[in-house]
């Protein structure tokens, strides 16, 4: 087993570092938010992620998992430092890599060994991780050799432990065969298949494979459209494409749009790379601006089927940007509220995860509630806008009991038409004939 360096304990640093951890290696994870450190060194995890703390708790009692602001106890015995913190959108929608600079100069200050292979993982743009070993030599000893590899990661939030133990694939992009066949010893005890590359090719891997999808959820999202249009049903048009495996059926879900930190992020820096070298990326544009587009879809049913918004009650359902995560970043329900808010209506929200970090950044401008029941009570119309259990669970039957006006704007088709036809309410959903009474 290794001994391993992880630098930024965010999402990607600490899922990272806690499932390798849980494959036996010795892992240091290091990070100058103070507050943080103390609490992850109480097994108590500042991200929710299912599985997660229980993994941390688990393996820092263990002592094969430990947090520390020090860069000096974290490289002491370090084989191999991954480099994972953020790189935040410039406003012209490149990644800004000055964090990344930042650790990548400490790296250089802290070195005890010869030999040290440095991770990157965090989503950088081509030619990066050339730069971070410059960096790193900059500050480091004369004879000090770097070995740096390409390592994107692959997880979805809300089941990011799972994707690291049953991913598709590991990606390594390096030109050290060292680097190779050590990194090869990190991750073998996953049993995942190992793709080799070239260091630029590795980079280029994570933003292909994200604007791939996103252009996927925005073809769907435009056909839904098409379908409300033509009177079709684009959960059969789905799965009628779908069952075709040149296709696949996965991400081909019409809603209003992809939100979180990879999607809107990579797209947009994909696009800025292309620019970079002269290339003008259309197709990934209209991706964006389809998207862009969708998240307000809510909205302008509302004003549809409401007209005036102004002192109307609105419900809205999920906050989150998806499921089994409270990360609220390019959520498309900050979106909506922001349209909303403008059109005069006055809103009430729940989620079972997201509320706090809602709270955060919306304060009391919006009211907020404990349970679907208590949030649809007395409203005009109610949006779900993330599909969790509990909402997609709630019978129809209490939005007619509980709300005053019984209209429902599903941005995320958790009820079949059949069942909105069997209650009085009027039910609009996307890309999929209305039920009205």
């Amino acid at each position: 087993m290794k001994n391993i360096a992880i630098i930024g304990t965010g999402y990607v640093g600490l899922v990272t570092g806690v499932c390798l951890s849980e494959i036996g290696h010795h892992v240091t994870c290091v990070d100058i938010d103070q507050a943080k450190i103390e609490t992850l060194q109480q097994g108590i995890s500042p991200i929710y992620e299912p599985g997660l703390e229980e993994l941390t708790k688990d393996n820092v009692q263990r002592g094969r998992l430990h947090f520390t602001t020090s860069y000096h106890q974290a490289f002491a015995e370090a084989e191999v430092i991954f480099i994972a913190v953020g790189t935040p959108q410039n406003p012209d929608g490149s990644a800004n890599l000055t964090y990344v600079q930042q650790v990548s100069e400490q790296i250089g200050r802290h070195l005890t060994r010869r030999d040290t292979v440095i991770v990157t993982k965090s989503t950088v743009p081509v030619g990066t991780n050339r730069k971070v070993r410059d960096w790193i030599i900059s500050q480091a000893p004369v004879d000090t050799r770097i070995h740096t590899v390409s390592n994107p990661e692959f997880l979805r939030e809300g089941s990011a432990v799972q994707d690291t133990f049953q991913g598709d694939r590991i990606v390594i992009g390096t030109d050290s065969p060292f680097a190779s066949i050590l990194m090869e010893e990190v991750y073998s005890p996953f049993g995942l298949p190992i793709f080799s590359t070239d260091i630029e090719s590795a980079e280029l891997i994570k933003y292909a494979s994200n604007a791939f999808l996103a252009t996927k959820i925005s073809f769907i999202n435009e056909i839904a459209n098409l379908c409300e249009k033509l009177g079709a049903n684009v959960e059969d048009v789905a799965a009628g494409m779908g069952m075709d495996t040149r296709i696949g059926s996965q991400f081909l879900r019409a809603g209003i749009g992809y939100g979180g930190s990879c999607f809107p992020k990579d797209t947009k820096a994909l696009v800025q790379l292309a620019g970079d070298v002269q290339h003008n990326f259309d197709l990934l544009e209209s991706v964006i601006r389809v998207n862009h587009e969708q998240q307000r879809k809510l909205f302008t049913k509302a004003m549809e089927v409401l007209g005036s918004l102004q002192g109307k009650r609105i419900a809205m359902l999920g906050l989150a940007f998806k499921p089994n995560t409270d990360d609220m970043r390019e959520a498309a329900s900050l979106i909506l509220i922001e349209e909303l808010q403008k059109a005069g209506a006055d809103i009430i929200a729940y989620d079972p995860i997201a509320m706090k970090k809602a709270q955060a950044i919306l304060g009391d401008t919006i009211e907020y509630s404990q349970s679907v029941t208590e949030c649809i009570q007395n409203a005009d119309a109610a949006m779900i806008v993330t599909e969790w259990e509990d909402i997609k669970n709630t019978p129809l039957s209490t939005y007619v009991e509980q709300m005053k006006t019984p209209v429902i704007l599903d941005g995320r088709n958790c009820y079949t038409i059949e069942e909105a036809a069997g209650y009085p309410v009027s039910y609009y959903s996307i890309g999929r004939p209305s039920s009205t009474t």
